[in-house]
């Protein structure tokens, strides 16, 4: 089988991880945790988000954290950016690059940020002006390519459809957000099929969550058929605020385990990124989502059958 040599994994925890916790997180625990995870190997980190923090309390502090973390070379620090005023903090505190979104479900559009898909990237048409004069990288996220928490299942002609727009109107890479997790292997294949009829293989990238246990199935069928980038968030962490019911994006610890198996460079230190999640998650008082970290820190089993 021709998998990819290697594969990019772009670390999501500091930002879509944190940002659906119930409780304030200090700036200090965001800041330990991006430092821990660029020493840890991770090239690409979403380090915050410049949102309102009105609607997205545990993002505040963004420009702290960015003024705090030690930055390694070699590393791209990412800020999600959902306007221009989000943009020019990004900028103005040192985001190496950003991201922008829109939804495959115009009902998770409007529920979301209050558009319709059409007007949300429309609102992004100023971002991508600015960026492109600037030479600031942008990424762009679909959500919901396989289901909705509103509409239900989602067509993937749909989410080929707002990938295409993104990806011309100068996204480097096309990030995939199965944002409730109700893919399974069958319907990412036919999605990523379609979406590359419009977007080149290398310019996709998927984003599982583990709601139905199914994300590391989903990846190593994307893996299969030629994507070699994957978003994942230390220890599970994440989910999203507008989409009840959805647990944690799939674990970097077991993303890494996979490709560990597969024999695929990635270029990140397994036990470093456990090390980070269990950090992360003391600070937060919760239990690791990683099967695998779980499972590398437990204690010896006894009699089992």
């Amino acid at each position: 089988m021709n998998f990819p040599s290697s594969v990019k994994i772009v670390e999501v925890g500091p930002r879509d991880g944190l940002q659906n916790e119930k409780q304030p997180i200090a700036v200090a625990d965001k800041v330990a945790l991006v430092n821990a995870l660029s020493n840890a190997g991770l090239k690409f980190i979403e380090a915050g988000s410049f949102v309102n923090p009105k609607w997205v309390p545990q993002m505040a502090g963004s420009e702290e954290v960015f003024a705090g973390i030690a930055r390694k070379a070699g590393v791209s620090y990412a800020a999600l950016t959902p306007n221009m005023v989000g943009f020019e903090r990004a900028i103005a505190a040192g985001a190496d690059e950003v991201a922008i979104f829109a939804a495959a479900s115009e009902a998770f559009s409007q529920k979301n940020i209050n558009c319709s898909i059409e007007e949300s990237i429309e609102r992004f048409a100023p971002i991508l002006t600015a960026a492109r004069a600037q030479n600031i990288p942008v990424r762009g996220y679909v959500s919901c390519i396989a289901g909705c928490p509103y509409e239900g299942d989602i067509a993937p002609s749909k989410v080929a459809e707002v990938s295409d727009i993104l990806f011309q109107a100068g996204c480097y890479e096309i990030s995939l957000g199965d944002t409730i997790g109700t893919g399974t292997p069958a319907n990412i294949e036919r999605v990523i099929e379609l979406t590359n009829k419009k977007v080149p293989l290398e310019k996709l990238a998927l984003h599982a969550h583990d709601t139905y246990g199914q994300a590391i199935a989903n990846i190593y069928r994307a893996f299969q058929m030629g994507v070699s980038v994957f978003d994942s968030s230390v220890a599970g962490l994440g989910g999203c605020p507008y989409a009840k019911g959805a647990s944690g994006n799939v674990a970097t610890e077991d993303v890494i385990y996979l490709l560990n198996g597969l024999g695929i460079a990635h270029g990140v230190d397994l036990q470093a990124v456990i090390t980070a999640g269990k950090n992360i998650c003391a600070s937060l008082g919760r239990v690791s989502q990683s099967k695998v970290a779980r499972a590398l820190s437990s204690e010896k089993p006894g009699n089992c059958t």
